[in-house]
């Protein structure tokens, strides 16, 4: 598997990424393509994407992902914003072009108090016209919810029905494991994790799961909330990290860790997800 993290590259932007991933030792990486909490575009630069791809080439980083801005709602019964969020969509699909990275990973938002039923009809469209144009090798994914109240996503099943209702061969899922818990899927144990690959594959298909995001939580099971803790030191913990390491096909995917704190815990968690998938495979 391609182990890796999100990055903020700072002020040294995307060298310092690479950068920052290389010195943990991740095959993988994850970025913000710009300021993640303002809806203001910029012009995409080409040289300084294309030289990112060349410095994550020479660094060894094997894939790429770009998360889309936390404004992102397509489930929102707001024009402005649900076009907002498409123009944001976009434009992060077009950086993930000019630049070689591989997934476009997104939120789809909440639908407030429209139904649900109606609110996934709109997603659904939205996401059809991102699709048009993406580029060859861009994947754009579909990243699960913790599940709470209006949440789009927060299902494996209401992932799958995107997936069918698309069609697209360029749509993707992303199964955040906190994520995953706060909505109710027991993950930490075998039996638990055995469950939950099993209906991945039944509604989404694993075919189409292409990243995870690996992160603890504290928060109970079922608890709806979206809060990440370091790897194998929350509820999900150690047993059930070497579950998911336990499944070899699962070995093709990339796994990103969005875990708190500093890079003194970025050290210790891909340490620890690092041990864990050795340990699995001796």
């Amino acid at each position: 598997m391609h182990l890796g993290l999100h990055v903020d590259g700072g002020g040294e932007g995307f060298d310092g990424a690479v950068d920052y991933a290389r010195r943990l030792g991740a095959s993988s990486l994850q970025i913000f393509s710009s300021n993640p909490k303002t809806y203001r575009i910029g012009p995409i630069d080409v040289p300084a994407l294309e030289r990112f791809r060349a410095r994550r080439a020479e660094a060894g980083i094997a894939t790429c992902a770009i998360h889309t801005s936390y404004l992102i709602n397509l489930a929102s019964d707001d024009p402005k914003i649900a076009n907002g969020s498409l123009r944001l969509l976009r434009n992060d699909l077009a950086v993930a072009a000019a630049g070689g990275i591989d997934f476009v990973n997104t939120h789809l938002g909440s639908y407030g108090k429209r139904p649900r039923e109606e609110g996934f009809a709109a997603v659904t469209a939205l996401l059809e016209r991102a699709l048009e144009g993406i580029a060859p090798g861009v994947f754009l994914v579909l990243e699960n919810s913790a599940g709470a109240g209006q949440l789009c996503g927060g299902t494996l099943e209401e992932l799958g029905d995107f997936v069918r209702a698309l069609g697209h061969p360029q749509l993707g899922v992303c199964l955040d494991t906190a994520h995953s818990w706060a909505a109710g899927y027991d993950i930490d144990s075998r039996e638990g994790v055995d469950r939950f690959v099993a209906l991945a594959d039944a509604t989404v298909s694993l075919e189409r799961v292409k990243m995870f995001h690996f992160n603890d939580t504290q928060i109970p099971l079922g608890g709806h909330k979206d809060r990440h803790w370091h790897i194998g030191e929350g509820n999900i913990g150690f047993a059930g990290f070497r579950a998911l390491a336990a499944h070899t096909e699962l070995l093709d995917k990339t796994a990103i860790l969005e875990t708190p704190g500093d890079e003194a815990d970025d050290a210790r968690n891909m340490q620890s997800i690092r041990l864990i998938f050795e340990g699995v495979r001796t």
